[in-house]
């Protein structure tokens, strides 16, 4: 997988003597002690992480864990103090005052908190805000705008000013202005935390769904358990200016690094959290291999299944890709009216999910369905299977994780 960012031993001090504070970090002094004796704020200290392409990358933790300061220091609004700060190969840490304001214009966009829209513009010129900066001509810059309004569903306000329109269309009006230039890097820092709830659900929904159309490489700064689980691919952890641990939402719950990370999720009620792919199970279901004769792949499947005793089966090609699910009944029936294609044999009622299915939407399909439930990823792979009894086992498992509280936000 190709990185976009690779960030190396970057550091950032706040002060007037950031050198001095260098070296007493270099000789094992904390940042509490820098502070008491020089002033001085350490902001970042040693960060060493690579954001891959495509990824949804989301900086965690409390209030001054530095996870806004990180990600300023990725565009340079904040100058870094120490390190190596790569964006596609190009190390910006060391970037040219033109060449950064290049990438900024063309590649890299970023979205604040506070909507930060020009009040005498129009939504249409704020949108087009960046290409008339980056030096396009008027009827591009428009067209490529009203494209974007028409993306995040804001095309009949273009010739409105941003006070006639709420605080979540306004928000929106903010990442069309960012998509505008195209980037293939967006930053966001707490983009939705001035949102009501609702709001800001309608706007992480937004967010995927624009994701899976052009698969961007974006940075996102969450005070939010729930939204960073919602959009993220990984997540970092930060405390005291440290990445404390980077892993997958399901890892980090599993398996935090140190009491920091513990406490941190302490009393989430991980079920919440539980997808599809969490609880599939190899193994359990017969697998059944297509061949050039389906009336013999039937044939040897009917044993398999019977040897096995099991009713169901899935049809999987040799590129591991699910083909779909048969019982004893239909092959049974496929041989006996002389069918030839084995995918006659299919049960046409029965469908894999997503394995980025919500544990509450997958627990309603597999009580009503009586066949197992295949997951499979994007590509169709198949990943495994979730039976009723599979689907039991797993929520005992997690009981004694959730038995005090349900849900922990920290602001």
């Amino acid at each position: 997988m190709t990185e976009k960012i690779v960030v190396k031993n970057l550091y950032k001090v706040f002060g007037p003597k950031p050198d001095v504070a260098m070296q007493m970090l270099q000789a094992g002094h904390g940042k509490d002690e820098i502070f008491r004796q020089t002033g001085m704020v350490v902001g970042v200290k040693d960060a060493n992480f690579h954001v891959a392409e495509g990824e949804i990358f989301v900086l965690m933790g409390l209030s001054g864990s530095g996870k806004s300061t990180l990600i300023r220091l990725l565009n340079r609004l904040v100058e870094p103090t120490h390190g190596q700060i790569l964006v596609g190969g190009q190390d910006v840490a060391a970037m040219s005052s033109q060449a950064l304001v290049a990438l900024r214009r063309k590649d890299m966009a970023m979205v604040f908190q506070s909507f930060a829209l020009l009040p005498h513009l129009s939504v249409l010129n704020n949108t087009a805000f960046g290409l008339e900066v980056a030096g396009f001509d008027r009827k591009t810059r428009e067209k490529r705008a009203m494209e974007v309004l028409e993306q995040v569903g804001l095309g009949s306000f273009a010739h409105k000013r941003p006070a006639e329109l709420s605080g979540g269309m306004q928000q929106r009006v903010g990442l069309a202005r960012a998509l505008a230039v195209d980037p293939t890097l967006m930053l966001m820092d707490e983009a939705f935390s001035a949102l009501d709830p609702l709001k800001r659900t309608e706007m992480q929904e937004l967010l995927l769904q624009l994701q899976s159309e052009h698969q961007r490489t974006i940075v996102f700064v969450s005070h939010d358990l729930d939204e960073a689980f919602r959009i993220g691919n990984r997540i970092a952890i930060m405390e005291g200016g440290r990445i404390v641990q980077i892993g997958t939402p399901d890892e980090i719950l599993r398996d935090p690094s140190d009491e920091y990370v513990r406490a941190f999720f302490k009393g989430v009620d991980v079920k919440k959290y539980l997808v599809a792919r969490d609880v599939a199970q190899s193994g359990g279901v017969p697998l059944v291999r297509p061949g050039p004769d389906g009336r013999d792949v039937c044939s040897r499947a009917i044993e398999q299944l019977r040897a096995a005793k099991q009713h169901f089966g899935f049809l999987v090609g040799d590129d591991g890709r699910l083909q779909g699910t048969v019982s004893l009944e239909s092959m049974l029936e496929f041989l006996q009216t002389g069918g030839v294609n084995v995918g006659a044999a299919l049960l046409s009622d029965v469908n894999p999910v997503p394995d980025s299915m919500p544990l509450r939407e997958l627990i309603g399909l597999t009580v009503k369905s009586p066949a197992p439930m295949a997951v499979v990823d994007q590509s169709g792979l198949y990943l495994g299977a979730v039976t009723q009894t599979v689907l039991l086992k797993k929520l005992v498992e997690e009981e004694p994780q959730t038995e005090l509280t349900t849900e922990v936000t920290h602001e």
